[in-house]
C-alpha cells in the first residue's frame, strides 16, 4: 500500500508538472493534419486509401510537395477528431504515423527593414533577450565622440549628457563614431525604418570626449565617467583606448564602479596580446571582437585583460548603424568594424540583464561570464569567457525569479484566460481552481528553474525502477510456479535484499548511493543510458525517504533514529549525485 501511494503521487506530480510545464504545455495550434504513409505501400493501396478518405470524410489529401514523394508524406485539412477517427480507423495499417501540421511563428523580430542585415543580433540571439526585457528603465552612458539624433534615434529616450571638449551641453557628434557605438545600444526599434537596436527602450546619455578627429584627453574622459556616475547612468560604454596607465582614470573607474555603475571597453584593434587601457583595468569589462564567422576578427586585441568577446565585424561583415557622415553631418546608414563595434554590444546586453534585476556590477559580469558560450580551444585568450549571448544572460538574470509577464504568458499558453474554465463550476470552484493554477504554475516555474533532468525513457524507467520498482507484480500468483521472481521484478532496486530474503529490514548496500554510484560511473558515458542512471539515482533517494519516514529500519543499525540518519543522508546523497551527473552530461 504505502508503494502504491508513493508511485500514485509520483505519476500525479510530474503528470500535473508535464501538463503545466512551458514548452510541454503549449501544444500549438494547427489547421491540417499529416498522414505519412509506410514506404512499402504501393501507388494502388494508396489511390485506394485517398479516395476512401476523401469519400468518408469529404477531405482531400494532398502530397505535401514535390520533395514529400519518396517519403510519401500527404496533409489534409481538419482537427482533433478526424486525427481520432484516422488513428482508428483501417488507414492504420498503412501508415508510420498520423499528426498534427503545427503551425510553427517566428520569435519576435522588428519591422525595421534592414534589420536582416545585422549578422551581429542574430549572432548573440537578441530575439530571446527580447522575450523578457528590452531595457527599459536603464540608462546607458555612451563616452565617445558624442551623439546626434539621427532618424533612427528620434524614438530612443536621451538625457542630459555633457560635451567635454567643447566644454557645453550641447554633446552631438561631428565624427559619426559615437553615433554608430549608441545605435548598437538602443537604435529605436519597431519604427518600420533603418535597424534594430540591442537594448532599444533602454535611455542613452551623450558625453562628449573625444574631438572630431577621434581623439581626447585622459582627464575629460575621467571627468566624463564621473559625471555618468553622479547622474544617474547604469552603464558606461567606452569604445576607445591607448596605450599608459592612467591614475586619474583609474580613480574615476573606482568611483564609478563603487556608485555600482557597470564599465564595458574596447580591447583594441592593434592585434595585441593584451587589452589595451581602459580596458585593461580590473573594474572595467573589456571586450575583444568577433568576425561574421564568430572567430577572433584579425585586428583585435586578445590575451591578458579581456573578459569577454563579442561581434565586431570584419570587411566580409560589418556591424550595420545609422549614425552621422562627419563630412556633411547627414544621417548615413554605414558598416563600421572594430572592437569599438564589439563593446556596445556588451554593454546593450548589460542593460537587458541589469532590466532583468541584477544589481551589481560584479553579478553582471558573472551573469556575462556563465551565460557566454564557451570556446574549447582558447589558448590565446581570445574570447575570454566566451562569446556574448544576450537570450542565454537574461535567461541566467531571470533564474529563480518570477515575473509578471511569465505568469501572464503561462496562463495564456496553458488556456486558462479562456473566461469559461472560471465560469464553470460558479463561485464553489472558484477557490480550487485559484488554488489549482497557482500551485500547478510554481510546480512548473520550479521545474524550469531549478529541474536539469530531461524525461525520456530511460529517465522515466530509472525513476519507476529505483523508487518503486513494477510493485503490482508482486500480487501475481501463478499455479505451481515460484513467486520469488515477481517479488523481485515488483521491488525497487532498495527492497531487493527483503524480496529474495523475506525480510523487514533495508540491507545498507542496496538501501544507499551504493548502487545508483555505480550505474552513474558505468553509464555516465552513455548518451541515452547515462539519463537512466541518472532517474534511478533519483528514484533511490525517493524510496529511500520515504522508508526513512515510514519504516526506517535498516540491518545491523543499533536503532531506528540512526537507520532515519542514514536514509536520509543517502537519499541526500543521491540526489546531489544525480544533479552532478546532469551538469557532467
Amino acid at each position: 500500500m504505502k508503494k502504491l501511494l508513493f508511485l500514485i503521487l509520483f505519476i500525479v506530480g510530474l503528470w500535473v508538472a508535464l501538463m503545466n510545464f512551458k514548452g510541454l504545455a503549449t501544444q500549438g495550434t494547427y489547421e491540417s493534419i499529416i498522414v505519412n504513409f509506410r514506404e512499402d505501400v504501393s501507388t494502388t493501396t494508396l489511390s485506394e486509401q485517398i479516395e476512401a478518405i476523401a469519400s468518408k470524410y469529404d477531405k482531400t489529401l494532398s502530397l505535401n510537395s514535390v520533395y514529400a514523394i519518396d517519403e510519401h508524406i500527404y496533409t489534409v485539412s481538419g482537427d482533433k477528431d478526424l486525427i481520432n477517427n484516422l488513428k482508428h480507423s483501417s488507414l492504420k495499417q498503412y501508415v508510420d504515423y498520423i499528426e498534427p501540421n503545427y503551425i510553427y511563428h517566428a520569435l519576435e523580430s522588428p519591422n525595421d527593414p534592414d534589420y536582416s542585415k545585422q549578422w551581429n543580433l542574430h549572432n548573440i540571439h537578441v530575439e530571446r533577450a527580447w522575450e523578457e526585457t528590452k531595457g527599459e528603465g536603464i540608462t546607458v552612458a555612451v563616452i565617445d565622440t558624442g551623439v546626434s539624433r539621427v532618424p533612427d534615434l528620434r524614438q530612443t529616450e536621451f538625457v542630459a549628457g555633457y560635451d567635454f571638449v567643447n566644454d557645453r551641453n550641447d554633446a552631438s557628434d561631428d565624427n559619426g563614431h559615437g553615433t554608430h557605438v549608441a545605435g548598437t545600444i538602443a537604435q529605436s526599434t519597431n519604427n518600420n525604418y533603418g535597424v534594430a537596436g540591442i537594448a532599444y527602450q533602454a535611455k542613452i546619455m551623450p558625453l562628449k570626449v573625444l574631438s572630431g578627429q577621434g581623439g581626447g584627453s585622459v582627464s575629460d574622459i575621467a571627468d566624463a565617467i564621473r559625471f555618468a556616475a553622479d547622474n544617474g547612468a547604469d552603464i558606461i560604454n567606452m569604445s576607445l583606448g591607448g596605450g599608459g596607465e592612467s591614475q586619474v582614470m583609474k580613480d574615476a573607474i573606482d568611483y564609478a564602479y563603487d556608485k555600482g555603475v557597470v564599465i564595458i571597453a574596447a580591447a583594441g584593434n592593434s592585434n595585441q596580446n593584451a587589452a589595451s587601457y581602459p580596458a585593461r583595468y580590473p573594474k572595467v569589462i573589456s571586450v575583444s571582437a568577433l568576425d561574421a564567422t564568430g572567430k577572433k576578427a584579425n585586428y583585435s586585441n586578445y590575451g591578458a585583460g579581456v573578459d569577454i568577446s563579442a561581434p565586431g565585424g570584419s570587411e566580409s561583415g560589418k556591424i550595420l548603424q545609422e549614425t552621422i557622415d562627419p563630412t556633411t553631418g547627414e544621417a548615413v546608414f554605414s558598416g563600421f568594424q572594430g572592437t569599438s563595434m564589439a563593446a556596445p554590444h556588451v554593454a546593450g546586453v548589460a542593460a537587458l540583464v541589469k532590466a532583468s534585476g541584477i544589481e551589481k556590477p560584479n553579478e553582471i559580469l558573472a551573469v556575462l561570464k556563465q551565460s557566454s558560450r564557451k570556446v574549447e580551444e582558447d589558448t590565446f585568450n581570445y574570447y575570454g569567457a566566451g562569446q556574448l549571448d544576450a537570450g542565454e544572460a537574461v535567461k541566467l538574470a531571470l533564474k529563480g525569479q518570477i515575473t509578471f509577464r511569465d505568469f501572464f504568458r503561462w496562463l495564456r499558453d496553458s488556456g486558462y484566460l479562456n473566461p469559461r474554465f472560471w465560469i464553470d463550476g460558479g463561485m464553489v470552484a472558484l477557490l480550487p481552481k485559484l488554488l489549482m493554477v497557482l500551485g500547478s504554475y510554481l510546480l512548473a516555474f520550479l521545474l524550469r528553474n531549478y529541474f536539469p533532468f530531461s524525461f525520456t525513457s530511460p529517465f522515466n524507467w530509472g525513476l519507476v525502477l529505483g523508487s518503486s520498482g513494477l510493485f503490482f507484480l508482486q500480487g501475481i500468483y501463478i499455479f505451481d510456479l515460484p513467486q520469488w521472481p515477481f517479488r523481485v521484478m515488483g521491488s525497487s532496486i532498495p527492497e531487493l535484499a527483503n524480496s529474495v530474503q523475506g525480510t523487514a529490514s533495508l540491507n545498507p548496500f542496496l538501501a544507499s548511493v551504493l548502487v545508483p554510484f555505480v550505474l552513474i560511473a558505468i553509464l555516465l558515458g552513455h548518451r541515452s543510458w547515462k539519463w537512466f542512471a541518472i532517474g534511478t539515482s533519483l528514484g533511490v533517494a525517493g524510496c529511500l525517504t520515504v522508508h526513512a519516514i515510514m519504516s526506517p529500519a535498516v540491518w545491523a543499525m543499533p536503532s531506528l533514529d540512526v537507520s532515519r540518519a542514514f536514509l536520509g543522508v543517502n537519499a541526500f546523497c543521491c540526489v546531489a549525485l544525480a544533479c552532478l551527473a546532469s551538469k557532467r552530461s
